[in-house]
């Protein structure tokens, strides 16, 4: 068994990327491999990449307050690609009120502020299958 293969990716319009690159950093410490896509990425780009790496994962940063929109179209986009294994979590500025949505639409998790990179380890360890 290999690694867990993720693409972390930032999204949007947001310019921050403190904090994906210190989720990016902790599970590379678990012993991940971790594919940072860097700023400004459409949901058709990081499709693309999650693809080519064979990644098992996605995980968006988004603060923008663009969440349900960005979600939304990364899920359709990896429905058209025939992508649809490939799970779907994220982090950021998300109100409560909106992770029910996100949860029916296909997110497997949302991480809010005040999660630690421990949770996010443990989650993605329980949540994603390892390479073989």
């Amino acid at each position: 068994m290999g690694a867990i293969r993720i693409v972390l990716a930032k999204p949007g319009l947001d310019g921050h990327d403190r904090g994906i690159k210190v989720v990016a950093r902790a599970l590379r410490d678990a012993g991940m491999e971790v594919v940072y896509t860097g700023l400004h990425q459409t949901p058709e780009q990081i499709v693309r990449a999650a693809i080519q790496e064979d990644a098992a994962a996605i995980g968006l940063s988004i603060l923008s307050g663009a969440h349900m929109t960005l979600f939304a179209r990364l899920l359709e986009v990896l429905k058209e690609q025939d992508a649809e294994d490939i799970v779907v979590f994220g982090g950021g500025i998300i109100p409560e009120g909106d992770i029910p949505e996100l949860r029916e639409m296909g997110v497997a998790a949302i991480f809010t502020p005040g999660a630690t990179t421990e949770e996010i380890v443990g989650w993605v360890r329980s949540a994603i299958p390892a390479g073989i």
